[in-house]
């Protein structure tokens, strides 16, 4: 039996998450029951698919680079080591860098880059399960794709449906932010009929309307879906104008480069660099005058760019931003919300784990004994059914 003080932290918890300006970041683990794989487990099958596909690019390019990094690099880590050694051929009279033996051109570095954005698009566009023990992998294909919707649509319907119950004609569109880099987001929100803006005008085929400085439209739609590292159907044309093509669309031509990050840089003007402009739409949310809730599930606060600015803004004295975060935390809580939940404003952190919840720098509350309210499941149901069990 919860005492008085323990129900007043699990109803302040259903409140924030009933927040009339609420953003959720949503990172790849909510789309592991979606049948997409984690970002470990992905950059072994993109090597691994291009070792077959170009051994020569592989051994002479990218596997030299991959070892140059941390053991713990995955394959955003390698993307950008490629980049910025595009970026030194560049620059170099030669347009070449020597790495070990070989002398690599700027053309081979752009095509390595290029190949693995391109490996990176077939599997989430396809789908893909790493086996678990004896178990076979499951490999999606063009024409066997094994992606799932059900459990994005499940979230949205909660979200929408059951969460905004009495607050939906006060409350701000949600701001949907998330580092994955496929569609079923913006398919569960369809799915839904929930009206939604993502920068772009358009059907199938739709282009790019906002830029770096721009505010996001504060009327007409109910949800905001802001891919903060791009998508697998952006697409940038010859004439520099971004593009968003679903797969089996004949045109315009995708043959461009796909817009996923991090890029080789020089590839585009940086005003219309879409993915700084979507990171200013992160950090004006995280900057808002008015009370507001930063939900996070499926991102385990690995990506120091987006920490630094959670933990800028939220230093700030004027700061109103509460941060809800789901994770399991199995072992210990990540050394960035540990400091956070031990700062002056820990009273604003909220973490939802296996062992309970984590108010500030205070012990976990326990709900139940085994409880799967971090994971995206567990969300959706708290959502929908409140903290109750």
């Amino acid at each position: 039996m919860l005492d008085i003080v323990d129900q007043e932290l699990f109803s302040q918890l259903e409140a924030h998450l009933r927040s009339t300006e609420l953003n959720w970041l949503l990172g790849a683990g909510i789309s592991f029951d979606a049948k997409l794989p984690l970002m470990y487990p992905l950059t072994d099958k993109v090597l691994s698919d291009i070792e077959s596909e170009n051994a020569d690019l592989y051994n002479k390019v990218i596997l030299p680079l991959k070892n140059e990094l941390d053991d713990k690099c995955h394959i955003e880590h390698i993307l950008s080591h490629l980049g910025d050694y595009a970026a030194l051929a560049e620059r170099s009279s030669s347009k070449t860098i020597k790495i070990l033996d070989d002398i690599v051109t700027l053309d081979e570095f752009v095509k390595a880059h290029q190949l693995v954005i391109q490996n990176i698009s077939n599997i989430i566009r396809f789908g893909y399960k790493k086996g678990w023990g004896s178990e076979p992998d499951e490999i999606g294909s063009a024409d066997n794709q094994i992606v799932c919707v059900e459990s994005h649509t499940e979230f949205i319907d909660s979200l929408f449906n059951y969460s905004q119950a009495g607050v939906t004609e006060r409350r701000k569109a949600v701001n949907l932010f998330t580092t994955n880099y496929d569609t079923l987001i913006e398919d569960s929100l369809a799915l839904n009929r929930i009206p939604y803006w993502d920068g772009f005008s358009g059907g199938a085929v739709a282009y790019r309307t906002t830029s770096y400085g721009k505010n996001i439209p504060d009327a007409g739609q109910r949800a905001n879906v802001i891919k903060i590292h791009g998508s697998i159907d952006w697409h940038l044309c010859d004439k520099g104008y971004i593009w968003r093509v679903r797969d089996n669309n004949k045109y315009p031509s995708t043959l461009g480069r796909v817009l996923i990050y991090p890029q080789a840089t020089k590839y585009i003007a940086t005003q219309q660099d879409p993915f700084s402009t979507q990171f200013d739409f992160f950090r004006k949310s995280l900057h808002s005058e008015n009370s507001n809730v930063l939900a996070v599930c499926g991102y385990s606060f690995g990506d120091e760019h987006i920490n630094n600015e959670i933990e800028l803004a939220m230093s700030k004295d004027q700061n109103r931003t509460t941060l809800v975060a789901f994770l399991e935390c199995a072992d210990e809580i990540p050394a960035f919300l540990e400091n956070m939940r031990k700062s002056i404003y820990g009273n604003r952190i909220f973490i939802v784990s296996k062992r309970g919840l984590y108010v500030g720098n205070d012990e976990p509350i326990k709900r139940m004994d085994e409880d799967f309210w971090w994971t995206f499941k567990g969300v959706t149901d708290l959502l929908k059914n409140g903290c109750e069990v």
